[in-house]
């Protein structure tokens, strides 16, 4: 990953379309701030996506953990084509 681009609010508002520009062709966040401060990120709606269905895999292995804990099982042919479609979905 490259050095993040740090944008003050200010220039969000002078040049918007161009940041979201940059934002999506170089599919990395821009990070804006407030006084100084972190206050948002600006995602291509790409990269936001991508990480929505990497969250979600995420959560999906958290419940799998705790289920074991718990006893409950799963044929792993479904698991193995539930991770194909979470992986596949565009």
């Amino acid at each position: 990953m490259s050095v993040p681009r740090i944008v003050p609010v200010s220039d969000l508002r002078q040049d918007t379309a161009g940041l979201i520009k940059e934002a999506t062709a170089k599919d990395e966040p821009v990070f804006i701030t407030q006084r100084g401060r972190p206050s948002a990120v600006l995602l291509s709606a790409k990269a936001y996506e991508r990480t929505q269905r990497e969250l979600e895999i995420l959560r999906l292995l958290a419940r799998g953990e705790s289920e074991i804990e718990a006893g409950v099982g799963h044929e792993l042919g479904d698991v193995l084509a539930e991770g194909r479609r979470l992986l596949t979905e565009e």
